[in-house]
């Protein structure tokens, strides 16, 4: 079999097109396929589909294409341009590869297919191509996903924030809880910043939205309850934040009680920090007798303890007036407790009251949009950091995104 030949079926080339020429450079360890095609032939206009008479020829281009063994591989061929009776001269579609492009489309998979699972840096040494050409490679894959993304309802969202760098500089990650995926990133921490995503929605899309998984902050609460029907009434704040504050609440009565101890003479709460963190069934069986003494010892901290393990009762109830039964009884144990810590944890609580009985209904949490922000922690610190926030959300969507990143082959 002739080389020409060889490569035609490696490469797929199809009528009308064909190999001309072959070449070998075992030095520079690179292979040059020549493509063309025969005179006579009626082209289609790229806009219209019509088919139209050869006008002349552009200039030659050179595209990467995969390689061949150890060698890399690159197409030339100079693409016709057509005579369209409506549109004009128009360069011809090529099949191997999109307008402008400097890579053939099976490259540009296989640049993709690496570049999801590995860093941009191993990636382009990998794939043998600069920095630069790695990152328009995801860039391009996103913005073709982003095209492709089908108009569809999401039930059920997570919202956070998450650091770009160092200091105080965030992005807004919204994320549909249901497929676990990143639905959009915006710049910013604040009520604009969801605002953005809604304004993008559909007003059926909006509609659709049941209920919204977030922590307190008051930016994020303004904008669902400005921007969805009935926002209020679908918040729900995330359990894992309340007894995050909850346990807050418990340590600082802590370590007010040992520093009131240990001046006394008494070293009872001496390295207990973590003991009263844990939740009942979670305390490992080599503290158990330990944590026995402490209870039975009359501490503030026990009973900000009990108080604290009491809430998580809470999370059980499916029915909102249960749940609002329970609630008023929990209220009063602690802003009767005397524990000042207790007390204003208890009275944030019920300023928020209307989203954490929606729970009852929506049994959501933010703990998928927590491991989504693990996962673009560690994207973030591989690459050190980010100093452009749109490169940021382009790294995002392009590993959490859900896209349809490839582009199609013939």
């Amino acid at each position: 079999m002739r080389d020409t030949d060889l490569y035609r079926h490696l490469l797929g080339v199809e009528d009308p097109w064909f190999v001309s020429e072959v070449q070998l450079d075992v030095k520079e360890q690179r292979v040059d396929v020549w493509i063309e095609h025969p005179k006579g032939l009626q082209w289609p206009c790229p806009e219209c589909g019509a088919e139209g008479t050869l006008h002349d020829h552009a200039e030659e281009r050179v595209w990467r294409h995969l390689d061949s063994c150890q060698f890399q591989t690159f197409l030339h061929a100079r693409p016709p341009r057509v005579v369209c009776p409506e549109h004009g001269v128009r360069q011809v579609q090529l099949p191997w590869a999109k307008p402008h492009a400097r890579f053939t489309l099976l490259f540009e998979r296989f640049a993709i297919e690496v570049l999801r699972h590995t860093t941009i840096q191993a990636g382009r040494m990998i794939l043998r191509i600069s920095w630069d050409e790695a990152w328009h490679v995801m860039e391009r894959a996103v913005q073709r996903g982003l095209r492709r993304k089908p108009e569809r309802m999401i039930a059920q969202l997570g919202v956070d924030e998450k650091s770009v760098g160092s200091g105080q500089d965030y992005v807004t990650v919204v994320c549909d809880l249901e497929r676990s995926t990143v639905e959009e990133v915006t710049e910013g921490n604040n009520c604009r910043s969801l605002q953005i995503y809604f304004e993008g929605l559909t007003d059926k899309q909006r509609e659709g939205i049941e209920a919204v998984a977030m922590d307190m902050a008051g930016g994020y609460i303004n904008a669902v309850s400005g921007s969805l029907p009935e926002g209020r009434e679908k918040i729900v704040f995330d359990r894992f934040h309340i007894m995050k504050l909850m346990n807050e609440a418990v340590d600082r009565v802590r370590r007010e009680e040992h520093k009131r101890l240990t001046d006394g003479g008494s070293s009872i709460l001496t390295g207990t920090k973590f003991l009263w963190l844990y939740a009942r069934e979670r305390l490992p069986a080599k503290h158990w007798e330990q944590f026995s003494i402490l209870k039975a010892a009359g501490l503030k901290t026990a009973r900000a303890w009990a108080i604290k393990e009491t809430l998580r009762e809470l999370w059980r109830y499916k029915s909102r007036a249960w749940a609002e039964k329970f609630w008023k009884r929990w209220y009063f144990w602690a802003t009767h407790s005397r524990l000042a810590p207790v007390k204003k944890i208890a009275n944030t609580l019920k300023t928020h009251l209307y989203g954490i009985l929606t729970y009852s209904k929506h049994r959501i949490t933010n703990a998928t949009t927590e491991g989504i922000n693990s996962k673009i922690e560690t994207l973030r610190k591989a690459a050190c950091g980010f100093r452009n926030k749109q490169r940021f959300r382009t790294v995002i969507l392009f590993h959490l995104g859900g896209l349809d990143l490839y582009p199609a082959t013939h």
